[in-house]
């Protein structure tokens, strides 16, 4: 055994052998020389534990095969691409929402070159990064004054802390959310430096708890709207004109949390329980807060819009600074905004728009020509047919409503489904599917035309991964 280590190539042969591929030659090479070495690490291993047990098993010429795909599969970003199958259209795993493609020209050209970020080109002068969305955000939304942060997590601590730091805020028991990752909303007004003064029980809630409330300590009325659950049945809560008449009655602000928040009115889809924010900014609502990157479908951010006055102490606060938006997240919401003044436009070319939208027949289009293309991929060892099924529109909009559309299902023989499931997670790109039932189910709704011969060319990596081990 210890004799078979000296025919181990050496590293300087091993990397003249890789220095003539291709895709690897714009790799550092101190990247790729560390992968030969772990690769090696690997073969010592393999002699050791008696995997290797003859000198042609480490001969260059055998080997080179498995260090081609080591050094491939290594050498990936770790921050990569995937085939989202699952039919969630925002799906927070895998990044939520794609951009449009004039966000992501916004967003190239503000990474390529110089930019009037934060320069007035009126004056010569410096300028404010807010002026490039506060305009536009304002036209549609009906607001005075807009505002922008890095999600809305920060757009809900950075009202509650401008505008209700050390008192009251009255909030019902049953809008105390949690949204993913444990992140409720005590916690942030805790850190905020309000005071949270829940009212009303889970189901029900008046404007006399509300007004009962109200004391010499109370800051500011707030609403959460519940856009991840839904509780029915028995119930009630106060309405936002009956609060904005309570606000005013009392001259107390009243701030909105719609959570995901959405410009274009879904209810012509079936889609109900969720106010635009045109809405919410029309019954009252004096701050408004809502996420960039869920429904409206544009980059992670914060969306603050309502009065000017409120809006501009938000403005002022130093904690501001630590959480502003950068260039690229400016270009590609105001690219993703423009699609909004003709909402026509918008559910054409904003994609979480699009899907969510999208018709019976054009999903089963696409499910025919995905089947079509996994036949021709796999050939005899799949079983593949069309399902009717449900997406889901995820990004906790819609909690209560399923997306009908078609499904394309996948059997290969003699793979367990839950073998072929995680093996999927290992091509190039991964393709992310979902079993039911026992069943191993691709959504087309969440791919695009341009990637179905990609999630064909995935299930054809991973069976052959499957059937070769």
């Amino acid at each position: 055994m210890s004799q078979l280590f000296r025919y181990l190539p050496s590293v300087d042969q091993v990397l003249s052998s890789l220095a003539s591929v291709e895709e690897f030659q714009s790799l550092p090479r101190t990247l790729v020389k560390a992968l030969v070495n772990d690769f090696l690490d690997i073969c010592r291993e393999e002699i050791r534990s008696a995997v290797v047990t003859t000198e042609k098993q480490l001969s260059l010429e055998v080997l080179l095969p498995r260090l081609t795909a080591f050094v491939r599969v290594q050498s990936r970003p770790h921050f990569r691409r995937v085939l989202n199958g699952t039919g969630v259209v925002i799906h927070t795993n895998l990044g939520r929402s794609l951009l449009a493609k004039s966000a992501v020209k916004a967003v190239a050209d503000a990474c390529a070159h110089y930019s009037n970020c934060e320069f007035d080109l009126s004056t010569g002068h410096r300028g404010s990064r807010y002026s490039h969305v506060e305009k536009i955000l304002c036209d549609i939304t009906g607001a005075e004054a807009a505002l922008v942060v890095n999600n809305n997590a920060a757009a809900v601590f950075i009202m509650l802390e401008t505008l209700a730091k050390g008192r009251e805020v009255i909030v019902s028991r049953g809008q105390l959310v949690e949204i993913g990752g444990s992140f409720r909303i005590p916690d942030v007004m805790s850190k905020s430096g309000a005071i949270l003064h829940e009212v009303g029980a889970t189901n029900r809630s008046h404007v006399h708890d509300y007004e009962n409330a109200i004391n010499d300590a109370t800051g500011a009325l707030m609403r959460v709207h519940t856009s991840n659950f839904r509780v029915v049945g028995f119930t009630k809560e106060v309405t936002l004109p009956e609060m904005r008449e309570l606000g005013d009655k009392y001259n107390l602000p009243v701030i909105e949390d719609l959570g995901s928040g959405s410009l274009y009115s879904l209810q012509a889809e079936g889609l109900l329980g969720e106010p635009t924010v045109q809405q919410t900014v029309a019954q009252g609502a004096d701050v408004v807060s809502f996420s960039g990157d869920k429904v409206l479908g544009g980059p992670q951010a914060g969306i603050i819009v309502g009065r000017k006055d409120y809006i501009d102490r938000i403005k002022k606060n130093p904690i501001n600074r630590a959480m502003r938006i950068d260039k690229m997240t400016l270009a590609a919401l105001e690219a993703t905004l423009r699609l909004y003044l003709d909402m026509d436009e918008a559910r054409r070319k904003v994609p979480t728009l699009r899907m969510i939208t999208a018709s019976q027949e054009a999903l089963k289009s696409k499910a025919r020509r995905l089947a079509e293309a996994i036949r021709t991929a796999l050939g005899e060892r799949a079983v593949v047919s069309m399902k009717k099924g449900v997406s889901r529109v995820g990004g906790g909009a819609f909690p209560e409503y399923d997306l009908p559309g078609t499904m394309v299902s996948v059997g290969v023989k003699n793979v367990f489904v839950g073998d072929l499931k995680d093996a999927l997670l290992q091509t190039d790109p991964p393709l992310v599917a979902r079993i039911e039932d026992d069943e191993f189910l691709l959504d087309p709704r969440t791919l695009t035309s341009s990637e179905l011969k990609l999630a064909a060319s995935a299930l054809k990596q991973a069976v052959v991964f499957l059937t070769e081990k």
